[in-house]
């Protein structure tokens, strides 16, 4: 962000809104880019053949898996599936 504060000639003191910001530059949202990236990905994955490993650990039942504290709650499928 302080390189597009740089970019448009604002300092911190004049506390513009990273929005404001990002609008003005033409600059995509994190989460649109993270979803576009997930998605490429999954396309690579699609186009592999269904003996490579990455296609067969989609078909792992995870089940009663326990997962610690930390860890995501959802899988890779389930975050693709809701895109």
């Amino acid at each position: 962000m302080r390189m597009l504060c740089w970019m448009c000639g604002n300092t911190w003191r004049d506390k513009v809104r990273n929005e404001d910001i990002h609008t003005k530059i033409g600059i995509a949202s994190i989460e649109g880019k993270m979803r576009e990236n997930n998605l490429r990905w999954f396309c690579h994955v699609r186009r592999r053949p269904t003996d490579a490993p990455v296609q067969r650990v989609e078909h792992i039942n995870l089940g009663q898996v326990k997962r610690a504290q930390w860890r995501p709650k959802k899988t890779w499928m389930e975050v693709i599936r809701q895109e």
